[in-house]
């Protein structure tokens, strides 16, 4: 994976995501809920198609969930952003809900499951590390070993901003190889039609040859039938004995 200053950080900003991530906490912590509208700017906010990459966030529920809390979740987030439920505003409603309904699905399967679960465990240990590294600076500076990260809540923030670059990290590699795959795909198809082409041609050729076979073949035994009497009747010319001239007598 890339360094954590790399291109999904300057796809997301630090700045966007600060706001997104303040925001979304305080919302959280009015009501765990949310109105349909509020859900709605979550999930459509500046930086979603990033943000949402964590089915677990765009949920909003714990990694360790069992999957009757899984569906449960689904199904009170699912009503709220529903089109029908939200005539006045049915293409964010729209939007909204497939981006939660995809998220679902996603932890649904097992295997997508741990993937989504190996990248959040994965932002964990970086942050983890990282804080390591703050603390042996400091001591070797003979400061206090006291970071921001001790705060729990900015522990969790640093381990949430982690995780969503990670995400987006594996997003663009997926769409990297995604566009990769499909040239490749439409080079081997254009090749694979100029190849049907040529052979089309080829027999096309070869079936015009075998057509026109016997006319050549007339047209070069005239052509030799001509030769032939040309050449006899040239031979008879050279043949042919001279004149003689009488003498006259006195």
């Amino acid at each position: 994976m890339a360094a954590a200053g790399g291109e999904p950080s300057q796809i997301v900003s630090d700045e966007l995501f600060q706001n997104f991530y303040t925001e979304v906490k305080q919302i959280e912590k009015r009501d765990s809920v949310l109105t349909s509208k509020q859900q709605m700017d979550r999930l459509l906010r500046p930086g979603s198609s990033y943000f949402n990459l964590n089915p677990f966030e765009v949920l909003q529920i714990d990694p360790d969930a069992t999957d009757d809390e899984l569906k449960k979740r689904f199904r009170a987030l699912s009503i709220l952003v529903h089109p029908d439920k939200n005539q006045g505003d049915q293409d964010r409603a729209q939007k909204s809900f497939e981006a939660v309904d995809k998220a679902y699905k996603l932890l649904l399967d097992p295997e997508q499951k741990k993937r989504a679960l190996d990248v959040i465990h994965a932002g964990k240990e970086y942050v983890e590390h990282m804080v390591k590294e703050k603390r042996k600076q400091l001591k070797k500076e003979g400061k206090s070993q006291d970071v921001e990260e001790d705060d729990p809540e900015m522990f969790k923030q640093a381990v949430y901003k982690q995780t969503m670059k990670l995400f987006a990290e594996l997003e663009i590699k997926r769409k990297e190889r995604e566009t990769k795959d499909m040239h490749e795909r439409k080079r081997a198809r254009e090749e694979e039609i100029e190849a049907a082409e040529k052979t089309k041609r080829d027999r096309e050729w070869q079936k015009n040859f075998e057509e026109t076979r016997d006319g050549r073949v007339d047209s070069w035994r005239t052509f030799q039938a001509k030769g032939k009497r040309k050449e006899k009747k040239n031979n008879r010319s050279f043949l042919k004995p001279p004149k003689v001239k009488m003498e006259q007598r006195e």
